[in-house]
């Protein structure tokens, strides 16, 4: 069936359409109830900006499934639907549609028979894309539907093909080397020259396309005596990519601190700086660069922050339905205090943006102290903090208070001083959010007690404890059942009636997931929210194998209880809970 057949003109919808971005979809579903008008209004002005299909902002931002979505649409369209991300798409049928075109609307060639081109679309009704193809090509355009992750997937794997490592490398040659320099041998000009050597740019722009193609969060360039290792920090774990030659040590290296403007020059002290790279869609996401002196030369470690994944959903955030009254009922209360903990990278931060996106209102003035500043949020004061020129946490949160603050977050409590003055913030009708370093909520107690800060004061300022770890996802493409004894579940921690029921699940490896076998990660949360009895062991100067004891009677679920539970449920595995988690 010919797309144009049921698809109106833009002069009959009354409208003129913008360039790329069509909006009778949008109002089907619009009409269905499928969004709301707020969410539509969003979705076209991103289309405006940067091209795309209006169902790709609904299916990642609005909690609509995709199977969801193309019932509406094949209910309305009466087209053909399509996976393109599954299909064996010839190189010729790709070759047809340029890959501009296929980012810009979402388009994936899937067949060509004659003269007839079949496109799979993420919005059947763009009149803009198919005549623009139909005038590019010369073919008669048919359209099929397809969702919208479907064809991302699909033009990630036949467009976005950057150039490989192995291209790279066969064009710097496989000359030896022939004498071997120190550090300090380096002659700063021909480095420099070096860095802007294409083999080089592209083999960098190479590491960085491949590290947001594989989701990775940290890019970790390490120099050893006799080799160079380049690993992607994927779902929490590292994996070796490659190892360069090591006489590109020094130019890949410089080629990373000039582009994060950094001084090439200076090799012997820690250096941080930052990269902003644009994405296709308009996307922009920071890296922030770290260089460390080690041995053996400098190692670079780069932090990927993707502006346009940052979950700031409260309902996205994994808690169950308990755990979500209870955190929700904290943030909501007008004054006192909620700590995060966890080690480095378990989301403490995702967790405290996803609280102050709720919070954040017309009527409501919040500042931030963070360091440093990952993501910037619209109607949020956010403030570096610098400690070289004195401008720590606690000199920043004495500032806020004279701010007519109604919530502060102060990035992390790691002295008196700022613990003192973020009690007597929250003692004095301020809603205050910051983490601490602990290895579970109760520890945090001691933790405080350590630095200083007097019984009284906490039992009357905190609200709500969390402590939080991120546990890979099995893969839900190779995802299959895995035989776990009994006993081992027992020993595990599960309860002896449910270790019998509960179907483990582990992934045996595919392309979607990159043959690991998991996919994404979830966080697994222990709240320990401030009961009366709890305070007054507080009070009391109880040890915090105490407090967790009375915090497990009033309810508390412990980091590996919450584990287990996303084991029930077929999220994660048994062995990323025991990774992630210690027992109780």
């Amino acid at each position: 069936m010919e797309a144009i057949a049921r698809t109106p003109t833009p002069e009959q919808n009354g409208r003129s359409q913008p360039q790329g971005a069509s909006s009778r979809v949008g109002d089907l579903l619009l009409k269905q109830g499928v969004i709301g008008a707020a969410d539509l209004r969003v979705a076209l002005g991103r289309l405006r900006e940067s091209g795309g299909a209006v169902t790709t902002y609904v299916v990642k931002h609005c909690g609509v499934s995709e199977a969801e979505l193309l019932t509406v649409l094949q209910e309305e369209y009466h087209l053909p639907v399509v996976d393109p991300a599954a299909l064996d798409i010839l190189t010729e049928v790709i070759d047809v549609l340029p890959a501009v075109l296929a980012n810009k609307y979402h388009i994936v060639p899937v067949s060509l028979s004659r003269s007839t081109l079949t496109l799979a679309m993420a919005d059947p009704s763009n009149l803009v894309a198919i005549n623009e193809v139909k005038f590019l090509t010369g073919f008669d355009v048919r359209a099929a539907i397809a969702g919208p992750l479907s064809i991302e997937r699909a033009i990630e794997r036949y467009y976005d093909r950057a150039l490989s490592y192995g291209d790279v490398l066969s064009q710097l040659g496989n000359e030896e080397i022939d004498v071997v320099r120190t550090e300090e041998d380096v002659d700063l000009q021909q480095l420099e020259k070096a860095t802007e050597e294409a083999p080089v740019v592209k083999l960098v722009n190479a590491l960085l396309t491949d590290a947001i193609k594989k989701r990775a969060s940290d890019i970790h360039v390490e120099p050893y005596e006799r080799m160079l290792r380049v690993r992607f920090r994927v779902d929490g774990v590292l994996h070796e990519i490659m190892q360069p030659p090591l006489k590109l040590k020094n130019a890949m290296i410089s080629r990373i601190k000039i582009m994060a403007s950094l001084d090439i020059a200076e090799r012997r002290l820690p250096q941080d700086g930052r990269i902003k790279v644009k994405l296709a869609h308009g996307n922009e996401m920071d890296l922030r660069v770290s260089t460390l002196p080690t041995l053996f030369g400098e190692k670079v470690v780069m932090r990927l922050l993707d502006k346009s994944h940052v979950q700031l959903d409260v309902n996205k955030l994994g808690f169950d339905q308990r755990s979500i009254e209870l955190f929700r009922g904290a943030i909501n209360k007008p004054y006192g205090m909620i700590l995060v903990t966890g080690p480095t990278g378990s989301g403490k931060t995702t967790t405290l943006y996803a609280a102050l996106n709720e919070l954040n209102k017309l009527g409501t003035n919040i500042s931030t102290a963070e360091d440093p500043v990952e993501y910037n949020m619209v109607g949020v004061n956010q403030l570096q903090v610098h400690d070289d020129i004195g401008l720590n946490f606690a000199t920043a949160l004495r500032a806020f208070l004279r701010q007519d603050p109604d919530i502060i977050m102060v990035g992390e409590i790691r002295d008196f001083e700022t613990a003192e003055i973020a009690v007597k913030a929250a003692l004095t009708g301020h809603l205050v959010l910051s983490t601490v370093h602990t290895n579970d909520a109760p520890s945090t107690i001691n933790r405080m007690l350590n630095m200083g800060i007097e019984p009284f004061l906490i039992a009357s300022s905190v609200n709500l404890i969390m402590a939080q770890r991120l546990a890979r996802v099995v893969c839900p493409k190779c995802r299959e059942p895995h035989e776990v004894p009994a006993q081992a579940m027992i020993e595990l921690g599960v309860p002896e009636e449910l270790a019998k029921a509960i179907t483990a699940y582990r992934g045996s490896g595919c392309q979607h997931c990159g043959g690991t076998g998991f996919r994404g990660r979830t966080a697994l949360y222990e709240m320990m929210g401030m009961t009366d009895s709890l305070r007054e062991l507080i009070l009391s100067g109880a040890s915090a194998i105490e407090l967790k004891r009375q915090a497990i009677a009033d309810g508390m679920k412990t980091l590996r209880q919450s584990g287990i539970e996303k084991v029930a449920d077929g999220v994660t595995s048994i062995e990323e809970v025991m990774r992630v988690t210690m027992s109780d």
